[in-house]
């Protein structure tokens, strides 16, 4: 988008024309049913003790619904990343320069980029109409994504077929793709995406996946000998209610959309709402909290979905669970604080096909953000181990 000559959309335009701009962009999302998030910052602070962890713990509880979490609290050595809306940045950088806690503005208008990346998504959009085809390097909505799973399994009838293993709380289908060559309850790997309703890239991951499987199969040694004697389960949409919002209504939206009688705030954070682990490390028993846990375990229908399916099928051996931001690898069990018996087995698969496999520097899990797998998990910094000859094999990265 281009300004007039010698101005822009930066450091240019004068106070007037940005509080115009302010109220244009507020218009704007009004007409088209949007929440809008300009002027909404995220912040990087980096604490330097626990005294100072706590006092960021401290501030969500101090700011409902106003503090974002997007790498929450978890321990010295790492940042802290947080939204905070524009009517609310005075006071929180208050009460961080009050406590000395330094931080520095990592976005400083969320807004752009959301314009930024809904731009893309439209061009992206009218391409796919002109040439009939469906882009891998664009985000879809839940109605294109549930389309386009449709033609996967039309068009690879022979290793892929779509299951529908419940209803959401607003009574969207909840569907699973599944690669098979034959046989019934065979030992299978089960993989889920955007459970998180706002982690895009993760439904992204998911599709790329499913259509690398069916690509790659016959071809890759290693996906083929696994499809011989197990199966794949793909959830691309985990969580369908919480996705069709963040096209429709609210872009940051995380939780899902039940409501229940007597409860002001909307949404369960489904991955705090398994019974391994339920109300322990990472969760919240405050339903305003964007790692609200729900009122029991497994009460929200995305969550019992999954678990009905997986415990009638009684023979997955591998369960991934991909979500985005944080950067982390994770696995069970984030609400223990003892390594589990098998971590230096859990640690292979994180290897790289030139260096070999991660091994743990530290085996004490912490508090998990707002962005990653949470209660179920506990995170670890990995190092390299000694190097190993490359491996040949399948790899799960966009091309």
């Amino acid at each position: 988008m281009q300004g007039a000559p010698g101005g822009g959309m930066g450091p240019g335009l004068s106070s007037v024309d940005r509080r115009m701009l302010l109220v244009c962009s507020f218009i704007l999302a009004a007409a088209l049913g949007q929440m809008n998030f300009t002027g909404h910052q995220v912040l990087r602070i980096l604490a330097k003790n626990e005294k100072q962890l706590s006092l960021l713990r401290d501030l969500e509880g101090l700011k409902p619904q106003k503090v974002d979490f997007w790498r929450g609290p978890a321990r010295p050595s790492l940042p802290v990343d947080m939204r905070v809306p524009f009517s609310e940045l005075k006071d929180v950088k208050s009460y961080l320069e009050a406590h000395g806690l330094a931080y520095s503005i990592m976005i400083k208008d969320i807004q752009v980029l959301l314009d930024q990346e809904r731009e893309a998504m439209a061009k992206s959009r009218r391409l796919e109409r002109s040439t009939s085809s469906f882009s891998y390097s664009s985000y879809h909505t839940l109605e294109e994504i549930y389309s386009w799973m449709d033609n996967l399994v039309t068009e690879h009838s022979d290793i892929v077929s779509k299951i529908q293993i419940g209803h959401s709380f607003e009574n969207r289908s909840i569907l699973v793709l599944k690669f098979s060559t034959g046989g019934s309850q065979r030992p299978a790997i089960w993989m889920d995406t955007g459970i998180h309703s706002r982690e895009w890239i993760t439904h992204a991951t998911g599709i790329w996946t499913a259509k690398k499987i069916v690509n790659e199969y016959g071809k890759d040694r290693i996906l083929t000998n696994i499809l011989k004697s197990m199966d794949i389960f793909v959830e691309i949409v985990s969580n369908p209610d919480g996705f069709a919002f963040t096209h429709s209504m609210n872009r940051l939206w995380r939780k899902n959309k039940c409501n229940r009688p007597g409860v002001f705030c909307i949404g369960v954070d489904l991955n705090r709402n398994w019974r391994s682990g339920f109300g322990g490390n990472g969760s919240n028993d405050n339903p305003c909290s964007e790692t609200y846990r729900g009122p029991y375990p497994h009460s929200e229908p995305e969550v019992a979905a999954v678990v009905d399916f997986i415990t009638a099928h009684g023979n997955i051996k591998a369960l991934i669970s991909i979500h985005s931001y944080s950067q982390m690898l994770m696995y069970p069990y984030g609400h223990l604080l003892e390594p589990v018996s098998n971590q230096e087995e859990l640690m292979w698969p994180a290897g790289s096909p030139s260096t070999g496999p991660m091994t743990v520097a530290s085996s004490t899990p912490s508090a998990s953000s707002s962005g990653t797998p949470g209660a179920m998990a506990s995170c670890c910094r990995p190092q390299r181990s000694s190097p190993r000859p490359r491996r040949c094999g399948w790899r799960f990265r966009p091309s």
